[in-house]
């Protein structure tokens, strides 16, 4: 006769703990979160708690596809896992999400959320809805070590790199925000992610790049790779790394052309100048011209946009054949900001030098700026506001909800 398996099950009154996998959150109530885990930790954190191998390997399986296709954040509603094992699974695990402290939406649809995790660190991700896309700025880290003196999130100290599970439960959270589950390619209105919310990724990019795995995963969130920008300030040694091992866009903070300018308002540029940036760019798996590399370039008046400044932009991309696109960014203000935003007129003029040469310079529409959404203007409401301010929000909030 064939031996039937039985899960393991919870000894009355008492419950073993589960050692945490490598890069899991450790939770006050000892349990693990399984948001951020790929499939064989689900698996191992199973057989860990004492589920029998064949067993884990399959209910790893289901609860991927609970998780992350379903967007479910309760065990009670998996139906095809045992109801006898609910208990077991909720006195050990959590599917969790990050808190939202406040929500805000601009007069132009922008959203932005302020979020906070289990060790009171606060962090924000913003949502720009359009026309033909919807796209999600993820933020990599709790402040930012950077300190370009442009961007508000750069006066920030670097409190910590978020983990793979704070990273992706970002776009879980968007998901439920906006009602997308299940998952499904089709009439989707969270279409591309950019990695240029707060923090340079790439001074995360272990965790970062597991976040991103589990977003590009065909049974998952199944967002392709085409859809998904990580933009840096210009961490050299990473970027090929990125290339060769994510395989997303790239974006690249350039914002400036001579080293003078650029050692002022992007300070990384001091440890790795523009002409070896660049070169970083040419050489950076998958770059085409159907997959052109975004500069972004942030217009600061009488800082960056002259037009011999955009003259020498076209002669450096040129110089290096780089199949690229320019966004030009309207700066946006901040209390205590250096600089002023370049007048209309020397945007387009600027605009249009590098047109004539052939290469794409748009102008981005500024987003959110009502409620401190656009770029550069993040900062988490934790500088902004007293604490007590903050959960008083997050009480009403509650309160609200019943």
């Amino acid at each position: 006769m064939q031996k039937v398996e039985t899960p393991a099950m919870p000894i009355p009154g008492h419950i073993d703990p589960v050692p945490v996998p490598r890069g899991a959150p450790v939770r006050a109530d000892g349990k693990v979160d399984l948001i951020g885990l790929p499939r064989d930790d689900i698996r191992t954190a199973l057989e860990t708690a004492g589920m029998e191998p064949r067993q884990a390997k399959l209910r790893a399986k289901q609860l991927w596809h609970w998780i992350y296709n379903r967007g479910a954040i309760d065990f009670t509603t998996m139906t095809d896992i045992a109801k006898a094992q609910h208990p077991w699974l909720a006195e050990r695990f959590v599917i969790g999400r990050p808190e939202v402290v406040e929500a805000q939406v601009s007069t132009d649809g922008t959203r932005k959320w302020l979020l906070r995790s289990p060790d009171a660190q606060d962090y924000e991700m913003v949502f720009i809805p359009d026309a033909d896309r919807g796209t999600l700025c993820v933020s990599s880290q709790v402040g930012c070590t950077l300190n370009c003196r442009f961007c508000h999130t750069g006066t920030m100290r670097l409190v910590r790199n978020l983990t793979a599970g704070e990273i992706v439960g970002q776009v879980m959270l968007a998901r439920d925000s906006l009602g997308e589950w299940p998952s499904q390619p089709e009439g989707r209105m969270l279409t591309n992610i950019v990695m240029m919310g707060m923090g340079e990724p790439l001074y995360n990019f272990d965790s970062v790049k597991a976040a991103l795995k589990l977003v590009m995963d065909g049974d998952g969130l199944a967002l392709s790779k085409r859809r998904i920008t990580l933009s840096t300030s210009g961490v050299v040694p990473m970027m090929e790394r990125c290339g060769q091992e994510i395989g997303v866009n790239l974006a690249v903070s350039l914002h400036a052309v001579t080293k003078e300018v650029r050692d002022e308002i992007v300070p990384l540029n001091r440890k790795y100048g523009i002409e070896e940036l660049l070169q970083a760019c040419a050489d950076y798996p998958g770059a085409n011209n159907a997959r052109r590399i975004t500069f972004e370039y942030v217009m600061l008046k009488d800082k960056n946009d002259s037009d011999a400044d955009a003259r020498e932009l076209v002669r450096l991309l040129k110089k290096y054949r780089l199949p690229a696109k320019v966004n030009l960014i309207p700066f946006n203000p901040w209390p205590g900001a250096p600089y002023e935003c370049s007048t209309p007129e020397r945007v387009k003029s600027f605009s249009n030098i590098v047109f004539e040469a052939g290469i794409s310079a748009p102008v981005r529409t500024p987003r959110g700026r009502d409620i401190d959404a656009a770029c550069g203007q993040l900062k988490t409401a934790a500088e902004k506001k007293s604490r007590a301010e903050l959960d008083r929000l997050a009480a009403e909030k509650q309160a609200a909800l019943g």
